[in-house]
């Protein structure tokens, strides 16, 4: 996808951060943009910034672990600008810190009803739209590095991004045929305000939680993303993964070495064990010969 002008984005977590950061951008390449969010006043903020610099946008409230919700908002964009989402931005997230030891189920379906629960949400409620339409699309959801490994400190947050890169993993494997195109974004430091979002935690999510807000380690995480990469960049470089059809959007270089140590450890767990060759040449064409006989089942039932 090479000219944006026109098309309709609907960006979720669009009133700062990330979000807002994709919101700037392709609002000044011509998109009309559908900015969702669960903090009113953030919301009702943001558009104004928007609409001042001469950017088409409606602000949309929504908690994105709620699916009628989804579908209402949906609605409310594609009555607004007479147009389909053609261009879908999963960026909503939350994060809480504590020992995983002590997490409660509170905790786990906060987080993973947002940051997964959310993506999934969306991409089942716009992409039958998006298809139907028949005008291509694109699909972008924000995970993280901390997505690629385990956390000693924000574990569910880990464990959350590694499906929202799986799952988007999958989609890129169906949808490019149909022309709609599929992005993950993996920040590692971004200047944003995710360290504060147990502050719009929902009541019934808090009580009893393991994550900590004790003053002194939010300022620690506030350090940390004030030298972030800015939003407006990271939007940037998605803008340049779809112009070019790239899944991936990774350009925390600094991040490389750590998790190329990463992966050479898990390669290196072959090494542990034993096995007959033999074995495991047959069992390597018997999944060779399952995937193309899927694949072909695949195709008939689509054709």
């Amino acid at each position: 996808m090479r000219d944006f002008t026109g098309r309709v984005a609907f960006i979720t977590g669009g009133a700062s951060g990330v979000g807002f950061g994709q919101a700037e951008v392709f609002g000044r390449l011509g998109c009309r943009i559908a900015i969702a969010d669960v903090r009113p006043e953030m919301l009702e903020r943001a558009a104004g910034e928007l609409s001042a610099a001469g950017i088409e946008v409606h602000p949309v409230p929504l908690d994105v672990r709620d699916r009628g919700a989804w579908t209402a908002a949906v609605d409310s964009v594609e009555d607004r600008f007479g147009d389909p989402v053609t261009l879908l931005f999963n960026t909503a997230g939350v994060n809480g810190f504590g020992r995983l030891d002590r997490a409660t189920f509170a905790d786990f379906d906060w987080i993973m009803g947002v940051n997964l629960g959310g993506v999934i949400n969306g991409i089942a409620t716009v992409l039958p739209r998006m298809l139907a339409a028949g005008r291509g699309g694109h699909i972008a959801s924000v995970a993280s590095m901390a997505g690629f490994q385990g956390s000693p400190v924000a574990g569910i947050y880990a464990a959350s991004k590694a499906a929202v890169i799986n799952l988007m993993e999958s989609y890129a494997l169906e949808l490019p045929p149909q022309g709609v195109g599929v992005s993950v974004v993996c920040p590692a430091s971004v200047r944003s305000g995710i360290a504060h979002t147990l502050d719009s935690r929902p009541d019934e999510f808090a009580e009893g939680s393991s994550f900590t807000d004790s003053p002194e380690f939010v300022a620690l995480q506030d350090e940390l993303y004030r030298g972030g990469m800015d939003p407006v960049e990271l939007a940037e470089h998605l803008r340049s993964a779809i112009e070019h059809e790239r899944f991936w959007v990774l350009p925390f270089t600094e991040t490389r070495e750590g998790l190329r140590e990463h992966f050479d450890s898990v390669l290196a767990g072959y090494d542990a064990y034993d096995v007959d060759p033999e074995a495991a040449r047959e069992r390597a064409e018997a999944l060779v010969a399952y995937r193309a006989r899927a694949a072909a089942l695949r195709g008939a039932q689509q054709g």
